[in-house]
């Protein structure tokens, strides 16, 4: 048994007499907090605790600073670049007991949560307020996680990402001291932004264990729609020139052909087998019809046809659906494959042709692989069906990928526009910061000292 091994006997000895079963070291436990959704090999954690509130979770990480043991924050599982994944082995922290509401504020516009939280569960509290979270991943995720991994989603081209929407922050940092970020007031020019440090920091600075989050109005009425187009460049372009002219829509979502069909077979739509954009529009009544009028105009200039409008929840809610099962969709059509997911966002002037080469690539390999994207703020995803046991493929993915990032990265834009780096991107992170990546291993060494929170990630060892 090496050193590491007895530290975290020690400590799980320890916790035991805290948390007693909430403990857990079954294979059983730790196995599922091995792994995320990614393709990336599994690790098993020495244990998984499930804490119930700040001061066991102060507990956990004193007695893990104590004897140098990992810990690894986990919320629900769904981040597809590794984040959650033990790599050292160590204290694995679900927060998925942490799940109270704290407070609800509507007065003020925010909500105070503990980190385990979700997204739907916050909602359906918030439903009798006539308020809502609104950021949206499409997964079932934490707060806590999709703070740490500056999530965003289908929603962040009206309402922004986490980091528009996390106002304050409670976290235990390395040693084991809870401290407090931020305020609820609208804005500060008191000390460092601490709270914006944290967020998208992937549990490598502290733990999270409780938000105060921005809640915006529910809006009066909600239209949907969805446009076929005969080309991907044509389809982006309407979006190009949406977002130009200024029209607020509340979501735009590029699905290619390959994710149609896909979506078609596994959810059970009949739509278009070509590239197809989703739209959506928040407002009053009015507003809803002069902003879908103006975009019908655009899509239409654009050769967009077969427009499918709907006001009612239930078409919207399918719709939408669909298009958060995208991943199981993808996955259903080759059993047994894993996705190899691209991640990239650049300046909305260049997403035609950034899409386009996307396309060209995916086409000219091997690989059956998809596009879908969040485009009206740059962003969108590429996914390759790999068998995780082959070497060629793995490698073929592996060089799509490269080409997508450094096609990005030549034109400002970024590896990752909501998946963060995680271990996936590791290689990737220098090339976008160069220097400022000392910056951030100083800042960790500041913080972390020891390398024990969730070691192996953002790069620390690039």
């Amino acid at each position: 048994m090496n050193h590491i091994q007895t530290s975290a006997s020690l400590v799980v000895e320890e916790l035991k007499l805290i948390l007693g079963d909430r403990l857990a070291t079954s294979n059983a436990v730790r196995e599922h907090h091995s792994h995320d959704t990614s393709w990336l090999a599994p690790h098993m954690p020495d244990a998984v605790a499930f804490p119930r509130d700040e001061d066991e979770v102060v507990a956990i990480v004193r007695a893990c600073a104590k004897h140098g043991v990992p810990v690894v924050p986990f919320g629900a599982g769904s981040s597809m670049e590794g984040h959650t994944i033990p790599v050292r082995g160590g204290v694995t922290i679900d927060t998925r007991e942490m799940n109270r509401i704290v407070e609800i504020r509507p007065e003020d516009g925010l909500a105070v949560v503990q980190a385990g939280v979700t997204r739907k569960q916050l909602n359906e509290e918030l439903r009798a307020t006539g308020l809502m979270f609104s950021v949206d991943p499409g997964a079932d995720a934490s707060l806590g996680g999709m703070a740490s991994t500056r999530g965003s989603g289908t929603t962040a081209v009206r309402y922004g990402t986490m980091r528009e929407n996390v106002m304050a922050l409670r976290v235990v940092t390395p040693d084991g001291t809870p401290i407090h970020t931020g305020s609820r007031a609208r804005k500060s020019s008191t000390g460092y932004d601490l709270t914006h440090l944290f967020v998208g920091a992937e549990g490598t600075l502290g733990l999270i264990t409780e938000l105060t989050v921005r809640l915006h109005p529910i809006p009066e009425m909600v239209s949907s729609a969805v446009c076929a187009f005969e080309d991907v460049g044509e389809a982006v372009q309407a979006v190009i020139e949406t977002v130009q002219y200024g029209i607020p829509v509340a979501r735009v979502e590029f699905m290619d052909e390959v994710a149609i069909e896909g979506t078609n077979a596994y959810s059970g739509l009949d739509l278009k087998v070509t590239p197809t954009l989703f739209f959506e529009f928040h407002g009053t009544p009015a507003w809803v019809d002069e902003q879908s009028r103006l975009v019908a105009e655009i899509a239409s200039g654009h050769g967009g046809s077969d427009f499918r409008w709907s006001t009612d929840p239930d078409e919207r809610a399918k719709l939408w659906q669909a298009r958060h099962d995208i991943y199981w969709a993808t996955k259903a059509q080759r059993p047994g494959c894993e996705l190899f997911t691209g991640d990239i966002c650049v300046p909305i002037s260049r997403l035609a042709e950034s899409i386009v080469a996307a396309r060209e690539d995916i086409d000219a390999s091997f690989l059956k692989g998809q596009i879908i994207g969040h485009v009206g703020d740059g962003n969108y995803h590429t996914a390759y069906l790999i068998d995780p046991n082959s070497k060629e493929e793995l490698e073929e993915a592996e060089r799509l990928s490269g080409l997508l990032v450094e096609r990005a990265l030549a034109v400002g834009g970024t590896a990752s526009g909501e998946h963060g780096i995680g271990m996936g991107k590791i290689k990737y992170l220098r090339k976008e910061h160069g220097a400022a990546v000392d910056v951030m291993k100083r800042i960790k060494a500041a913080l972390d000292p020891a390398g024990i929170m969730n070691p192996g990630k953002m790069g620390q060892e690039g």
